[in-house]
């Protein structure tokens, strides 16, 4: 324990809605907002003490100029506070993290309130602005289907490849879909997720305001006979609708804060936050740069896979934390079981959803909850994103916290 220890203060996220669900129609500022202003409340820390913003956003910057600067305004922060949007696709989130933690390693600031958000229903079709020919048809673009010129096939082409090549077949990525939908569903009815998302109220042209209070893409009555039944997509071989999250609505916020300032001004202390390192690699590597993430982590801490209690790894597909988990153990399938049952055990973003930017964040917040569960311990989240980048952090919670 050390007085320039980086301390996690608070964590708030949105329930996570469907794509055209609950959250569909309230913009990406405006949901940033909602999350900033709920992990202010719980840090009880002053709102002037905030010395930045820093805002994920992984879809085209909401189509919106400056959207970190827009939450701002929107939420209860002064409007003194610089903001900066990160556009790292789904990383963006937990990039945020890793430059709030690095601007108080640095002693540039005492308190940052960083994590991600995104509207993904609200995403613009793509018209453009030259053509050919000013009468005729006019191609549109949809920025959703996640394509590049860089890249010859989809994500999900590649992604099945990947996890196929690593002999992960499509039964397994059924498997780890329909588990995660289970544990998410087994942690609700304890409770789990009331530490990290707080109900939105959602007014209506008529009626009475309704609240929205629970993840709206977990499916409690999904099968292993239904998901078999799903087609795959986008010309991939075992990715298909059931073994992948869908494009979601949210947004994750946390607090971080230096020990000794933190101490000072009486505020909750969740967790320490360790290291961060954000990582690339072949644009096709996605299904595996978490690993190399939490590989980059562990090196510089001098730890080994084992000493970890806990694991988070986004599921941007069933095969991503199958493949990482052989990844880290070196193609070793038993000792990858063995950190598959300590990776994701309340779920995933199969279950629970993935809107792009506020993923990492969300993945921060549920790593921080499950360690407290358990009363402490050691664990790591790492998330992959936009052809071939990963970040990682390393937390601890200890009785000392």
């Amino acid at each position: 324990m050390s007085d320039d220890d980086i301390m996690v203060t608070s964590v708030a996220r949105t329930p996570f809605g469907r794509f055209g669900g609950s959250l569909k129609s309230i913009p990406m500022a405006s949901l940033a907002a909602l999350a900033m202003n709920e992990a202010l409340v719980r840090s009880q820390i002053q709102v002037g003490d905030i010395d930045a913003a820093y805002i994920g956003c992984g879809m085209i910057g909401a189509a919106t100029l400056t959207p970190a600067r827009q939450a701002v305004l929107i939420s209860a922060l002064s409007e003194n506070t610089p903001s900066l949007t990160v556009d790292r696709a789904c990383c963006s989130g937990m990039t945020a993290i890793g430059l709030g933690w690095k601007d108080i390693r640095v002693g540039a600031a005492h308190a940052i309130l960083c994590g991600g958000a995104d509207n993904l229903s609200a995403t613009p079709l793509l018209m453009p602005r030259d053509r050919d020919k000013l009468v005729g048809p006019m191609k549109i673009d949809d920025p959703l289907l996640l394509r590049a010129s860089i890249i010859d096939r989809s994500i999900a082409c590649y992604t099945s490849e990947e996890a196929l090549r690593h002999g992960i077949d499509r039964q397994a990525q059924d498997d780890w879909a329909l588990a995660s939908h289970q544990k998410y569903f087994s942690s609700e009815r304890t409770g789990f997720f009331t530490f990290e998302r707080f109900a939105v109220k959602l007014p209506q042209a008529k009626g009475p305001v309704q609240v929205f209070a629970t993840d709206e893409s977990p499916r409690a009555d999904t099968s292993s006979e239904k998901l078999r039944r799903l087609e795959v997509v986008y010309g991939s071989e075992s990715i298909t609708p059931g073994n992948s999250p869908g494009l979601n609505d949210g947004s994750a916020f946390i607090v971080l804060a230096r020990r000794d300032w933190a101490r000072e001004r009486n505020l909750p202390m969740l967790a320490r936050l360790v290291d961060y390192v954000q990582v690339a690699d072949g644009p096709t590597s996605g299904s595996f740069t978490p690993a190399i993430g939490i590989e980059r982590l562990l090196q510089r801490n001098y730890l080994l896979p084992h000493n970890l209690d806990a694991i988070e790894i986004n599921e941007a597909f069933a095969a991503t934390p199958l493949v990482s988990t052989l990844h880290l153990t070196d193609g070793d399938k038993t000792h990858a079981k063995k950190l598959r049952e300590r990776t994701n055990c309340n779920g995933g973003a199969v279950a629970i959803g993935h809107p792009l930017g506020a993923s990492g964040a969300r993945l921060v917040m549920t790593l921080v909850n499950s360690l407290r569960q358990r009363g402490g311990g050691l664990g790591v989240a790492a998330i992959c994103g936009g052809f071939g980048q990963g970040d990682a952090v390393l937390l601890e919670v200890d009785d000392a916290i």
